[in-house]
């Protein structure tokens, strides 16, 4: 995909990966929605970028991917690739895990998750073509004690993402999946352990490395579809 003057929707674009995967996109000429939940932060990435609009609001609400959706068509005429990135991470021993926060996560991380893929792909189903991109992640492949419920969340992503991708195969919709390992970014400020120190690592990825990765898989020709990609530290064993 040529990406300039092409037209992107990001959930979860506030910070970290969303954030850096917006202002590399953009620096590649595409049109951007931009959505979060924080009004202040969401402002101040949209205020580094070109041809974008913003969608504050909560990503778990039903109506939201519909609303993103129209925005996108609404500003820009079209959509051509979804980043359906928006999520939370909660970890920790049974002993010490908040069952409503963990529901918050599932909510968060599935159901909205859903919620945006099934509006992307219907649409894209409906123009003839299209791009969905969800952030999974390491532990959307394996599990860790302690981190039972968040791996749950992304197994879930990545088990939709491929029969998604595999019913859409010949329809000119690609459906991939992102699959960081240790990122530098606000998700695991509340952790007590930081996972850096768990697995020893010293050069955590930085979220620009994960832009680029996301610009990696969309600038393929349309022949070539990368489902899956594992970006891990260096360091990290995994």
């Amino acid at each position: 995909m040529v990406l300039k003057d092409k037209v992107a929707i990001i959930t979860g674009a506030s910070r970290g990966i969303g954030a850096a995967v917006a202002r590399n996109l953009n620096g590649a000429g595409m049109k951007l929605v931009i959505a979060g939940r924080d009004a202040d932060a969401l402002s101040a990435v949209a205020a580094g970028l070109n041809d974008s609009v913003s969608v504050v609001g909560d990503i778990t609400a039903p109506e939201m991917p519909a609303k993103l959706i129209a925005k996108a068509v609404q500003a820009f005429g079209q959509c051509h690739v979804v980043f359906n990135n928006a999520g939370v991470m909660q970890l920790g021993p049974t002993e010490k895990t908040d069952i409503d926060k963990i529901c918050e996560m599932v909510r968060i991380n599935t159901e909205a998750g859903f919620r945006m893929a099934y509006t992307a792909v219907k649409y894209f189903r409906s123009v003839g073509g299209g791009h969905l991109m969800s952030t999974s992640s390491v532990l959307g492949t394996k599990v860790r004690p302690g981190g039972g419920a968040y791996a749950g969340t992304k197994f879930a992503i990545e088990a939709l993402s491929e029969a998604l991708r595999m019913e859409l195969a010949q329809t000119g919709v690609k459906v991939s999946c992102i699959e960081p390992g240790i990122v530098e970014t606000n998700l695991c400020d509340h952790l007590e352990v930081h996972p850096k120190k768990v697995f020893n690592v010293k050069k955590a990825l930085d979220p620009d490395d994960i832009a680029r990765s996301v610009r990696f898989i969309l600038e393929q020709p349309d022949h070539v579809l990368i489902p899956r990609l594992l970006i891990l530290p260096a360091e990290q064993g995994i």
